[in-house]
């Protein structure tokens, strides 16, 4: 197959100063694409709004890396939690490059603690970024993409809305959230041209810090390293990418598309607690048929004997 390229597009990545958005930003430049790099240039912490930002916002180190290697970036500091800041990220790239094509919703803070009794200033700031920011960016992106005949979204989830993560209940419901997202806007974007998938993506952005029950080493570093996620969101954002709707897994070297599947299931109107209880089985097993964004098979199962005032 022939490189994908991206001459002449125009790429926003939120987030993009460190961590996977550095990769992707990377990974887009050289590949021709004109490139704005978006970072706050806070500090990163799970825990808190402290910590010492970095003195250079890394924004800028990114962009002097793209250009330095004879590509096209500019930087922009605006912030992802709010509706203006969001406009300003898509002005940013309008006045810089005349056209948005691609925006990769990468950009978040995560903020861990023990759901019992989560503060409420750790659950606005993960849903201000994790959830609403996909939201503050892409809709002024979509209204230029739909005006230009189309474009491309990739949202980052993670892997924290599938599995279990130690005091991540709240940053899960986010990410979960973004997969929710992400298939309703395909439905609405087939028709303007936009299409727009998700990426749940396994790297190790936090150094120093284990996987699961593995602790960390340089060799899990290098196993789990954010260069391993690129290659899929640069696929998910080249116009030939013939999909839109779809979650992935992405982590190791290893891709793999996630479904959502419903199984034959238990019908009885006359259903009591007692009922579902003694026929579990049904209702946990079973064949099972993928829900699409598009179609669910429950709709068939719920209403097949359904006969409106017309069939009376």
């Amino acid at each position: 197959m022939d490189e994908l390229r991206f001459d002449d597009k125009v790429v926003v990545i939120t987030g993009s100063g460190r961590g996977l958005g550095r990769e992707y930003a990377q990974l887009f430049a050289a590949r021709g694409a004109k490139v704005v790099v978006n970072d706050l240039g806070v500090a990163i912490t799970d825990t808190g709004d402290g910590g010492e930002a970095p003195p250079v916002n890394p924004a800028d180190e990114v962009v002097a890396e793209i250009t330095a290697a004879g590509g096209t970036a500019v930087a922009n500091y605006d912030t992802i939690a709010t509706a203006e800041g969001g406009e300003a990220i898509v002005a940013a790239a309008l006045e810089a490059f005349g056209a948005v094509d691609v925006v990769v919703n990468n950009a978040g803070q995560v903020r861990l603690h023990p759901f019992v009794d989560f503060p409420d200033d750790y659950v606005d700031t993960v849903l201000a970024t994790q959830l609403r920011g996909a939201l503050n960016v892409g809709r002024p992106a979509w209204r230029s993409m739909a005006a230009n005949g189309g474009g491309r979204i990739v949202n980052v989830s993670s892997g924290a809305a599938f599995n279990q993560v130690p005091n991540g209940t709240v940053y899960g419901m986010a990410k979960m959230g973004v997969v929710g997202l992400t298939r309703q806007m395909a439905g609405e974007g087939a028709a303007v041209g936009i299409a727009v998938n998700v990426v749940a993506p396994y790297a190790k952005t936090r150094l120093g810090t284990g996987f699961g029950p593995i602790p960390w080493s340089d060799e899990l570093g290098e196993w789990l390293h954010p260069r391993l996620v690129a290659p899929l969101v640069g696929w998910l954002a080249h116009e030939s990418c013939p999909v839109s709707g779809e979650c992935f897994s992405v982590g190791g070297g290893h891709v793999a598309r996630v479904s959502l599947a419903i199984n034959e299931g238990y019908l009885d109107r006359d259903a009591t607690p007692e009922s579902i209880a003694d026929h579990l089985d049904a209702v946990m097993g079973g064949r099972t048929t993928e829900v699409t964004p598009a179609a669910s098979p429950v709709m068939g199962a719920m209403m097949g004997g359904f006969r409106g005032p017309s069939h009376r």
